[in-house]
């Protein structure tokens, strides 16, 4: 199959979904108020709650959530061929992610830019919450060891991409002091920020950077695993405004141009999928397709870690109720995009079905590298750009992803440990719960991997917890609606699905690992499993005495409770 018309018809789905479902959504279910008072302007302190320019936020949103995974799980699940991971990718975006990402953000917006985690308390109990909070803890942990260890192969792998993914820490840096300091309009600030990024590209191709095999005792790899949760410990704790904003920002107009590259390519060279539709010949150890790739492919097509960033640092900056359309729903699409660009990549990247059989010889053989080469590969024949230079521009934008997740990541973890402290009456302070979230998570990355890899030892759960976060999202929101007396389907039925998924791939996770006598995954798949049906037994109650209740009108109580605040 050509894939051109993959990806005409992938791009019109998404589209669609924006531009019909998701006003939808926001006008009949979720109702968004364009004169209600959003957390950011009640609850101003110029750190965490700042009320922002929605493009400017859609960047941070996108960024925060795009990260690498919507490239990792698409460039592994096409094993199973290449028509299941678009069928997923598509369908998802539309009717699963979008709604999901933009719910989580109206639900917070809705509790003063509550967490999901805070949320959960209220609208399912106390042993709910808590639980709730494991989950949480553990995504974030395997988020945050794992993009490091991402991040840190990239930098090895790719040394040209050294210069611009730490020089546009700079350029973000500028950036944030032109809009907020010096009020500079934001079309020059753009213009400026891109031919600045895009000139460290073509600076760091000219010039790579490749670390010795040892540096102070490290290999190269550990070494930019340590500089990483460095990086991402001041970054979580700096004002958003000066970095986290304006970073993600210049970040999302760099993916969407990197996209446009891509896709102009496809356009151009129109090549063929080499890869099978569907593939009758998946290497030993590949799990089966059913339930394991609604759990492989998360970014991309739904994931939980969405409502985290909705709930955690998205919902306190927006400035009105309906830009929430356009930051959560359109972030959604814009993920959807990448994670079908991946597709392409890694099976229409190849010159013929002999070459990617020869990559794709396990279940784990896919990836970032993956989508480089296979992405560097289209670039070169569509625009003729060199394959350093493609690779380069590649691989500098899933890096810079990865990154903007990984410090949004520590971020959220330290809102978590705030979170959970607070239940024991300890207040460990922001800079003592950023140290707390930077030793979990440098502890998990040395500790099961002294070249610090060791996030990847459990990152086979992600998927899992990903998709068990998002249907504990989906169940809060479905309760709000349900007090709210509005229409619940378009949320329950995903819902449904994501957990009876999710909860089958614990259990076929399981057996596999029992059997091969990995007992640190089994034991922490046992926890996950157990924690799922407790929360999902705790949501059905939930859902329970609300349907038998009385309309309740939480908008009245929430703007007390604002108003208390300010």
């Amino acid at each position: 199959m050509n894939s051109l018309v993959l990806a005409v018809i992938g791009v019109a789905m998404v589209l669609a979904g924006y531009v019909l479902y998701s006003k939808y959504l926001a006008s009949r279910v979720y109702k968004l108020d364009p004169v209600r008072t959003t957390p950011a302007h009640a609850m101003q302190d110029g750190v965490d709650y700042v009320p922002t320019n929605k493009y400017v936020l859609w960047g941070h949103h996108f960024t925060s959530v795009a990260g690498a995974a919507p490239i990792v799980g698409p460039a592994v699940a096409v094993i199973w061929g290449w028509l299941p991971a678009f069928l997923w990718v598509t369908l998802g975006t539309v009717f699963f992610a979008g709604m999901h990402d933009l719910g989580a953000l109206w639900a917070s917006v809705r509790n003063r830019g509550q967490s999901i985690g805070a949320l959960s308390g209220r609208y399912i109990g106390k042993r709910g919450r808590n639980l709730f909070l494991v989950v949480i803890f553990l995504l974030l942990l395997m988020v945050n060891a794992t993009f490091a260890t991402v991040i840190a192969g990239l930098l090895v792998d790719t040394p040209t991409a050294v210069i611009p993914a730490w020089g546009a820490l700079v350029v973000a840096l500028l950036i944030g002091q032109a809009i907020y300091r010096y009020q500079v309009s934001l079309p020059i600030v753009s213009v400026v920020g891109v031919v600045a990024l895009y000139g460290l590209i073509l600076l760091g191709d000219r010039f790579p950077i490749e670390l010795p095999e040892t540096v102070l005792g490290l290999s190269a790899s550990a070494f930019w695993v340590v500089v990483l949760f460095l990086y991402a410990g001041v970054a979580s704790t700096l004002p958003v405004w000066v970095l986290l904003q304006p970073r993600d920002y210049i970040n999302g107009l760099q993916l969407f141009i990197a996209l446009g590259i891509l896709y102009v390519s496809v356009l151009i060279a129109t090549p063929t999928m080499v890869a099978p539709a569907i593939n009758d010949a998946v290497p030993d150890d590949a799990p089966s397709l059913v339930p394991l790739l609604f759990v492989t492919i998360a970014c991309g097509a739904v994931s939980g870690f969405h409502g985290m960033v909705s709930s955690g640092t998205s919902s306190k900056q927006l400035a009105k109720e309906t830009d929430g359309r356009f930051v959560g729903y359109f972030g959604a699409v814009g993920e959807g995009l990448l994670a079908l660009g991946a597709i392409i990549a890694t099976t229409a990247g190849f010159r013929t079905l002999a070459d990617w059989e020869a990559v794709y010889t396990s279940f784990s053989a896919g990836g970032a590298g993956t989508f480089v080469q296979g992405g560097g590969a289209i670039v070169n024949s569509g625009l003729g750009l060199p394959e350093s230079l493609s690779a380069t521009i590649l691989a500098t934008t899933a890096v810079l992803f990865a990154a903007t997740t990984m410090d949004t990541g520590v971020r959220l973890q330290r809102y978590v440990i705030q979170e959970a402290a607070e239940l024991v009456g300890v207040r460990p302070g922001t800079v003592g719960a950023t140290l707390i979230a930077l030793a979990t998570g440098v502890g998990l990355a040395f500790g099961a991997g002294a070249d610090g890899s060791g996030g990847l030892t459990i990152w086979p759960l992600f998927g899992t917890t990903n998709q068990l976060l998002a249907g504990l999202t989906l169940s809060i929101i479905v309760i709000m609606l349900m007090r709210k007396r509005r229409p619940v389907l378009p949320v329950l039925l995903p819902l449904v699905f994501l957990l009876a998924m999710t909860v089958y791939a614990l259990v076929v996770q399981l057996g596999g690992w029992y059997r091969e006598g990995n007992w640190l995954l089994v034991v922490l798949d046992v926890i996950i499993l157990i924690a799922a049906l407790w929360v999902i037994v705790e949501a059905a109650a939930g859902m329970n005495r609300t349907r038998k209740a009385p309309p309740a009108d939480d908008d009245a109580e929430d703007d007390a409770l604002a108003a208390a605040q300010r």
